[in-house]
């Protein structure tokens, strides 16, 4: 069994490297806020550019991973659970803010991550 861990994580790992479109939706910043139980995400929207950089939709700069940018959420959203917050931002937001289905498929793993980083007490980081 603990080799079957050991695949799984040098997989994931692998998988975490490769080169992925970004959402012209936006992103996610996703956390857990222990004291209300809840795992939460901000949304922040972006623009893409024709190198494929996320951009300041003000600006039309490139965000640099290795600098702090302090912005402000287009919208927060919580839940109690990684279904309850899936659920409100892919069934109850209209227009969805998530424009991509490999994006959508991400926040759901991040956010069943989320969840059992919650319920087990955990530290939860975004990948």
């Amino acid at each position: 069994m603990n080799q079957a861990i050991a695949n799984a994580t040098t997989l994931d790992e692998r998988l975490s490297a490769r080169h992925i479109d970004l959402d012209p939706g936006g992103y996610f910043i996703i956390y857990l806020n222990r004291d209300e139980g809840l795992i939460c995400a901000k949304h922040y929207t972006n623009i893409i550019n024709d190198r494929g950089l996320a951009c300041d939709p003000e600006t039309g700069k490139p965000f640099l991973c290795d600098q702090k940018v302090e912005r402000t959420p287009s919208r927060i959203y919580s839940g109690r659970t990684a279904k309850e917050i899936c659920v409100q931002l892919f069934e109850e937001i209209h227009p969805c803010p998530v424009t991509r289905l490999d994006h959508a498929a991400y926040l759901g793993r991040e956010f069943q991550r989320a969840e059992a980083a919650l319920f087990t007490g955990q530290e939860y980081v975004q990948d």
